[in-house]
């Protein structure tokens, strides 16, 4: 859970960052650069729902798989 969670601090924080360097050095105007870092907000937005789509699916499995146990010695 801790990697995960560092995951995403990470993915924010450069998200951060880019946008940020993105925007003090693009020579664009104010509506382009709204725009661009609206579309760099979407893209973590997404990166971020699907990082947690994928890890709730891992962990429904694994709980699953620990809520029934395969047995080894079944009988046929």
């Amino acid at each position: 859970m801790q990697r995960f969670l560092s995951f995403i601090a990470g993915t924010v924080c450069g998200a951060l960052v880019g946008a940020t360097v993105a925007l003090l050095l693009a020579p664009s105007s104010g509506q382009e650069l709204r725009a661009r870092a609206r579309r760099q907000i979407e893209s973590v937005q997404d990166d971020v729902r699907d990082a947690y789509s994928a890890r709730r699916s891992q962990l429904e499995a694994e709980l699953e798989s620990l809520r029934h146990p395969k047995t080894a010695g079944a009988a046929d």
